[in-house]
Order: structure tokens, then C-alpha cells, then sequence
């Protein structure tokens, strides 16, 4: 199924955007783990300019984690996902706000289809959980 995205919005995002920040701050008020920021901006072909990524230890958690992060962007950003996948599964949450896209995994997902080696050519960086 071919998926048409939405256009890109002139402005680029930075790690010190609110949305960024708020996206963070929201996964570690819910405990999530190995939370990494993977920078896209010098990636031509890349869909978003950050992936966040981070690791949940339960279904609960995913959901929790997913439900907050949309919550908080909503309350201190207004801005609304462009679309979310994973809710039912509870496996990989997506939750895609065009510049941004957050990924909430179980570990054992994480492990398998391994984001981080796949935009090896990103900036990489580390928050705590």
C-alpha cells in the first residue's frame, strides 16, 4: 500500500525545539529506556528530520509511553500526530509528526529491526531514562 506523506513544513526542526524537548522530557516522565535522538537533517533521502527512539519492558509501557508523549505535544506544542501506528500490537508504537517521528519498541523488536544500524549515518545521541 503506497502511503502519500505530508508535505514537509519549511522550517527545520533542532534538538532545542519544543516538540523535541517535550517528546524527551514526556518518554522519561514514563520511564522509558534507552532513549536515543538519531539526526536525519543531512540525509537526503530520510523521511523526517529526527527519529526518537526509545524501549519499553511492557505493553502497559508502550501504550503509557505513546499515550503521554501525544498528550504532552498536544498540551505544551498543539500539535496533533500526523498519523500513529501500533497501538493495537503494542509491539512498535509510531507516532509521526512529520519532522519527527518516535518510535516506542519492546526490547526484543529494538533488537530486530535495529533503526540505529540502519541510519548509521546519523548523529547519534544518548538521554538518560
Amino acid at each position: 500500500m503506497l502511503v502519500t506523506r505530508k508535505p514537509r513544513r519549511a522550517a527545520r526542526l533542532t534538538k532545542n525545539s519544543k516538540i523535541f524537548k517535550t517528546i524527551i522530557q514526556s518518554i522519561q516522565d514514563k520511564k522509558g529506556e534507552k532513549i536515543v535522538s538519531l539526526d536525519l537533517r543531512k540525509i537526503h533521502e530520510a523521511v523526517a528530520d529526527f527519529f526518537i527512539i526509545c524501549e519499553a519492558s511492557s505493553h502497559t509501557q508502550i501504550r503509557a509511553i505513546a499515550d503521554f508523549v501525544e498528550v504532552e505535544v498536544k498540551k505544551k506544542c498543539g500539535e496533533q500526530p500526523y498519523k500513529h501506528e501500533g497501538m493495537h500490537a503494542l509491539q512498535w508504537v509510531l507516532i509521526d509528526y512529520v519532522n519527527v517521528v518516535v518510535h516506542v519498541m519492546l526490547p526484543e523488536s529494538r533488537r530486530f529491526y535495529r533503526l540505529e544500524e540502519m541510519w548509521s549515518d546519523a548523529e547519534y545521541a544518548e538521554y538518560k531514562g
